[in-house]
């Protein structure tokens, strides 16, 4: 299962410039993840401040 950002999300873009196959976007309110191209590497999730990427 891909990995999803919680409405804790700050959007401070660490999860997206981490992400090795680029489907982490910016969103109105947070940031997404495209479940059909997230590979589950968990990068986002390791480097994220609050803890929003969850699996």
């Amino acid at each position: 299962m891909a990995y999803q950002i919680s409405d804790d999300c700050i959007k401070c873009g660490a999860c997206a410039s981490e992400c090795p196959v680029s489907c982490i976007s910016e969103g109105d309110a947070k940031y997404e993840i495209n479940p059909d191209e997230c590979i589950e590497c968990g990068n986002c999730a390791n480097v994220c401040p609050v803890d929003a990427p969850q699996a």
